[in-house]
């Protein structure tokens, strides 16, 4: 029986999210790859186990993720009724809704028919009485906001839901998304966005400075942009990585000659702060108080580990910024 590290909570930082009251880990555990119909459940443990361990309290899912969509969501809900039961209380579990998960017209987008019937399909195979966090996965133009976060409210005031979440939505529908859940008195505590060393998105369309601004929470996924800020292709593709394995979210065309030298030139960087580059770009994206946490996503047990070294490391100076832009920002 899985019995957790006594020390995990002295091994990891905790950030308040937003003005809220609730406080992430500063690496939470994505299980968007690795834990569908085909992978390996004893795998799946042991990556639980390992960031529970090492204070990961988050673990962050979603209806279609797998694959086959609802499978991640499966998988976890027997480890978290299994051997994480007795921690229930010590975690933070998020789901979301927003992308096709079934036929017609009723299982894709933000209406309030499909949101609210999806949160209850998902903690049903979850087996949990609620989530912590529920988020609509996506803006939806066809769908009034006012509906979308009507039913995100409901979930909450249900209690099948704790607080509500946007994901990949802009700064401007952020803000007026904000705006209706304050009316509502809906605990509305954060955006779950793209954002790496080569995705500043969030920059330039004024997210990042908003969330800041206004007390919202920002928790950031693909902050090693699907694998390319790691060391795993800088001599090649190796038969084992994502592009040579899946290809359905990074291609090999992603991988070009330009971005192969930007990759090589921020590894030097990384190996002069004594870091791997897959820890230096996480803690690019936590260098500032406007990103609360980080998502990793982790095939094996040991890549939970080695992102978890980004703890140990100090502030960028000026100079390293300022060479990580120029390199970025090459052509």
């Amino acid at each position: 029986m899985y019995k957790a590290e006594e020390s995990r909570y002295s091994k990891m930082k905790f950030n308040r999210c937003g003005f809220s009251g609730l406080k992430l880990p500063a690496v939470s555990l994505g299980l968007w790859h690795n834990f569908g119909t085909n992978d390996d459940f004893d795998n799946m443990k042991a990556i639980c186990f390992t960031a529970f361990d090492n204070g990961i309290t988050h673990f962050d899912l979603a209806n279609n993720y797998g694959p086959v969509p609802g499978s991640a969501e499966e998988n976890f809900g027997k480890i978290i009724n299994g051997d994480l039961k007795p921690y229930r209380d010590e975690l933070i579990i998020s789901t979301k809704a927003g992308y096709l998960m079934w036929p017609g017209p009723y299982g894709d987008n933000g209406s309030r028919k499909y949101l609210l019937a999806s949160l209850d399909q998902s903690l049903k195979r979850m087996g949990l009485e609620y989530v912590d966090i529920f988020y609509s996965h996506r803006m939806d133009k066809e769908t009034p906001l006012e509906e979308t976060m009507g039913a995100l409210d409901q979930a909450v005031k249900s209690g099948k839901a704790l607080y509500a979440g946007i994901s990949n939505y802009d700064a401007e529908t952020t803000a007026k998304a904000a705006e209706i859940l304050k009316e509502l008195h809906c605990p509305f505590v954060i955006n779950q966005i793209r954002y790496s060393i080569f995705d500043r998105t969030i920059e330039k369309n004024g997210l990042k400075k908003y969330a800041l601004k206004n007390g919202l929470g920002l928790i950031a996924f693909s902050p090693l942009a699907q694998g390319l800020l790691t060391g795993r292709y800088l001599n090649g593709v190796p038969a084992d990585s994502r592009i040579a394995k899946d290809g359905r979210f990074l291609k090999r065309a992603d991988l070009t000659p330009e971005r192969l030298l930007q990759i090589v030139a921020l590894n030097k960087v990384a190996e002069k702060r004594g870091q791997t580059l897959a820890q230096m770009a996480l803690n690019w994206v936590l260098r500032d108080e406007a990103v609360t946490s980080v998502i990793i996503g982790a095939s094996r047990p040991e890549q939970v580990k080695e992102n978890l070294g980004v703890m140990a490391f100090p502030s960028f100076t000026e100079k390293e910024l300022e060479e990580i832009d120029k390199i970025s920002s090459a052509d």
